[in-house]
């Protein structure tokens, strides 16, 4: 093997925890070889560019997990980021709506994670305030929360890349990886083109993490389950509507936050997402369907589990995703004069949701060590917020072999 072809450390996937991966190794390791691996034709092609582009304050997230740790010192991270290289980004607030006593109760769950995660300044606001900071939310009470930010990860990602380039590093588009052979002190890296070697692996491919995860361990018990979230955004008449983001109380027993709505840094404002099963991969469109990675998922027992649990609510999504009016009444419970023409169909993404073997939907963030690979198996929202926080501790990890800790219980 020619000594080009040759490396420090090779990423896969140059979506924004990728890219966050790669340049804190080449902060912290300025002389490294450090080569991205990417097989679409850009840079966040997939989750990182079709996110709703929030910047998450962290009042969701378990104290102590992933998540939570992550969360918070990536937010810090990404605003310093973007003041420092001029990204366009602005800190709204958003609200967290109860609509009745039972989310009340749920809502009190959340305003004490906020406080546990180190929030400050978060209050509870009544229907009254509510009406003050978004005039048309319905809400019996709600959470304030003033970190809560909006700005555009494909902004942050196209940064990044350049930094990293300007560093050194490398980034390949349009190159697949496609099989690796982990050694004790190495790692073989085959691709759709040509043939790598490097003192460490990181597998950062999003949707298709486990597949490259398996290469390494056909055993694996995760799978990554692929869920198409679909967006409507309100006609040009409608936007002063929505004056920042307002959401719903989660419900706690699935793993997704539910409809909102969100005002873009372009000054559009988003209604959704739905979460359906989605029958391909990287499938943006309901006639998108691939029957190899559709078998996958229906053939897999953590799946089945998964279906068999939770089958009604998937087919409430599924219901919303073909009818533009039982998705108006879903936003309809949050902003009660929204109307059906008042949406018009925007974008979609697919969220990479990985699925253990026994039908558990893994909440926290999955980060795995296999001897020279590092194989990031579940990271969902706030990823894109936690991303140079994430990027970090991998670095940490594949550099000083500092372990990934957390303390939840």
């Amino acid at each position: 093997m020619s000594e080009n072809r040759k490396y420090d450390f090779i990423i896969a996937g140059a979506g924004i925890v990728g890219l966050a991966t790669a340049y804190s190794i080449l902060e912290k390791k300025p002389k490294s070889k450090v080569l991205i691996l990417e097989k679409e034709g850009k840079v966040a092609a997939h989750q990182t560019g079709n996110n709703s582009g929030v910047i998450h304050s962290g009042i969701y997230y378990k104290p102590g997990s992933l998540k939570a740790k992550n969360c918070i010192d990536g937010y810090h991270k990404l605003l310093g980021f973007c003041e420092d290289n001029n990204i366009k980004y602005e800190l709204c607030g958003k609200v967290v709506v109860a609509l009745n006593e039972e989310e009340e109760e749920r809502l009190e769950v959340l305003y004490q994670r906020g406080l546990k995660n180190g929030l400050v300044n978060l209050r509870y606001i009544t229907p009254e305030e509510i009406k003050v900071i978004e005039p048309y939310s319905a809400g019996t009470k709600a959470i304030y929360v003033p970190q809560t930010g909006i700005v555009d990860y494909k902004e942050v990602s196209k940064k990044l890349a350049e930094l990293i380039q300007q560093k050194g590093g490398e980034i390949n588009l349009y190159e697949k990886v496609e099989n690796l052979i982990s050694l004790e002190n190495e790692v073989t890296i085959k691709t759709d083109k040509t043939s790598y070697s490097a003192k460490k692996f990181i597998n950062c491919a999003g949707l298709y993490a486990d597949k490259l995860a398996r290469l390494q361990n056909p055993d694996l018990e995760i799978r990554i389950i692929p869920f198409r979230g679909e967006y409507y955004e309100l006609v040009e008449d409608k936007k002063t509507m929505v004056k920042n983001l307002i959401y719903p109380v989660p419900d706690p027993a699935f793993p997704f936050l539910g409809v909102h709505f969100t005002r873009r840094v372009d000054g559009t404002i988003e209604a959704g997402p739905n979460a359906v099963f989605a029958t391909k991969k990287e499938g943006y469109k309901k006639t998108d369907i691939s029957l190899k990675e559709l078998w996958g998922a229906l053939s897999w027992p953590g799946f089945r589990k998964v279906a068999l649990k939770y089958w009604q609510t998937g087919f409430g999504e599924i219901y919303r995703s073909f009818s533009k009016q039982a998705f108006t009444k879903a936003l309809q419970k949050l902003m009660p004069e929204i109307r059906k023409k008042h949406l018009i169909p925007s974008g979609a993404g697919v969220r990479a949701q990985a699925c253990h073997k026994d039908g558990r939907l893994l909440d926290d963030f999955c980060i795995e060590e296999m001897g020279a690979c590092v194989h990031v198996l579940n990271a969902p929202s706030p990823a894109a917020t936690s991303s140079l926080a994430i990027g970090d501790k991998i670095s940490d990890l594949v550099i000083f072999g500092k372990a990934i800790e957390t303390d939840a219980d």
